[in-house]
C-alpha cells in the first residue's frame, strides 16, 4: 500500500498551538477582540479549501485554516484548542482522504454546516502514470456529462465510499483542485451551502462565486490555449498530483514514486523513466515547494534532465510562485509550456 503517513487523531501532543496569525488576513482584526462579531465562523482544512471559503465568503466569513502556511496538510497534527476550534465553528469546509485526523476530528465535532469538496465533483483513479490520451474517450464522456463548467448536480452520483482512500493502490485521487474545472465544480457547491448557511447575505455569495467561477473558467482557457502544441505531452514530478491537470489537457504525468512525495523510488523505476524520458523526450523533473527536492535533483543528474517547480498548491509559502491560488496555477502553466516546449 502506498500511503503518506497517517496521522491519528490522538497525535495532538507536541504540535504547536494554532495562534491568531493563521486566521485569514481579512479575519485578524475581528478575531483580535476574541470575537468576529456577526461573521459567520469558517473553518477551513488546508489551503485550496480556505482560499475557496476566502473569496465566496468575501466579508461576511471569519477563515481559519487548520493547516499552518509551510506544512504539509497530509503530515497535520491536530492540537486540543484547534479540535475545539472545529466544534465552535459555524461552518467547517474539508476535503475528505486527506487529512485522516481532521477527517475524524469533524465526524466527532457535531457542526450542522459540514461540507466535503469531494462530494462536490466526481472523483477518478490516477496511479502514478496518468495519459491524457489513454484516457481521451472517457474525458470527452464526462465533458459531455459534466459539461466544461461543470453542472450543479455533478456532485449527486458521488457515493459516500469514493474517494478516500489516500495514497492507496487503486483508491481515488483527492487532488480535484488542480484541474481548474473540477475546482469551479466545488465552488459552485461550496456557494449554495454558504447561501443555505447564511440566507441573509446569500446574493453576496452567488456573485463572489460567480466571480470566482469566472477566473477559474479563465484559467482553464488558457491552460488550454497554453498546453496545445506541445513538443512532448509528458513531464515527471516527485508528487503525482497533477492527475486531474494531466487528464484535462491531454499530457502524461510520470510520478516518480506515485502520490508521496517523500518517497523513494526503486532501482527499477529509476531506470523506467530514464528510457520513458528518452522515448518521449521529456526534459524536466518538477519538484514540490513543501517537500525535499533531493530525489529531483537526483534523478535529473542521472538522466541530465532539468529541475523546475510544478507547485500542488497545497499551502502558500514566502516560496510560492505566487501570492494565491491562482497566480501560482499561472506559474506551473508557465513551468509546463517551458518544459513541454509549447509553441
Amino acid at each position: 500500500m502506498n500511503v503518506r503517513r497517517l496521522i491519528p487523531t490522538t497525535a495532538v501532543a507536541g504540535a504547536v498551538v494554532l495562534g491568531l496569525t493563521a486566521l485569514s488576513a481579512c479575519s485578524t482584526s475581528d478575531a483580535a477582540d476574541g470575537g468576529n462579531g456577526d461573521k459567520l465562523k469558517v473553518t477551513a482544512s488546508f489551503y485550496p479549501m480556505q482560499f475557496l471559503a476566502e473569496k465566496i465568503g468575501g466579508e461576511h466569513v471569519a477563515v481559519t485554516s487548520l493547516t499552518k502556511p509551510g506544512v504539509e496538510p497530509h503530515d497535520l497534527e491536530l492540537t486540543p484548542r484547534q479540535i475545539g476550534s472545529i466544534s465552535e465553528s459555524d461552518y467547517v469546509l474539508y476535503l475528505k482522504g486527506i487529512q485522516p485526523a481532521v477527517d475524524d476530528a469533524i465526524k466527532q465535532s457535531g457542526v450542522k454546516n459540514t461540507v466535503d469538496a469531494a462530494t462536490l465533483t466526481t472523483l477518478e483513479n490516477h496511479g502514478a502514470e496518468v495519459s491524457g490520451h489513454d484516457h481521451g474517450h472517457e474525458e470527452e464522456a464526462h465533458e459531455d456529462e459534466h459539461g466544461h463548467e461543470g453542472e450543479e448536480e455533478a456532485h449527486e452520483e458521488h457515493s459516500e465510499g469514493d474517494g478516500h482512500n489516500h495514497g492507496e493502490e487503486g483508491g481515488a485521487d483527492p487532488h480535484i483542485w488542480l484541474d481548474p474545472v473540477k475546482y469551479a465544480e466545488v465552488a459552485k457547491g461550496v456557494g449554495k451551502s454558504l447561501e443555505k448557511a447564511d440566507p441573509d447575505h446569500a446574493a453576496d455569495y452567488k456573485k463572489n462565486t460567480e466571480a470566482l467561477v469566472g477566473e477559474l473558467n479563465k484559467l482553464n482557457t488558457a491552460y488550454e490555449t497554453g498546453l496545445k502544441n506541445t513538443a512532448t505531452k509528458t513531464f515527471i514530478t516527485t508528487h503525482s498530483a497533477f492527475g486531474y491537470l494531466a487528464e484535462r489537457y491531454g499530457l502524461t504525468q510520470q510520478g516518480i514514486a506515485g502520490i508521496d512525495p517523500e518517497a523513494e523510488p526503486t532501482p527499477a523505476r529509476i531506470q523506467e523513466l530514464h528510457t520513458i524520458a528518452e522515448k518521449e523526450k521529456a526534459t524536466t523533473v518538477f519538484f514540490e515547494t513543501l517537500a525535499s527536492d533531493r530525489t529531483a535533483k537526483t534523478l535529473a543528474k542521472d538522466t541530465g534532465l532539468k529541475t523546475d517547480v510544478l507547485d500542488p498548491l497545497e499551502g502558500i509559502t514566502k516560496k510560492s510562485q505566487g501570492a494565491d491560488y491562482i497566480e501560482v496555477m499561472e506559474s506551473n502553466l508557465a513551468a509546463l509550456q517551458k518544459a513541454l516546449g509549447a509553441k
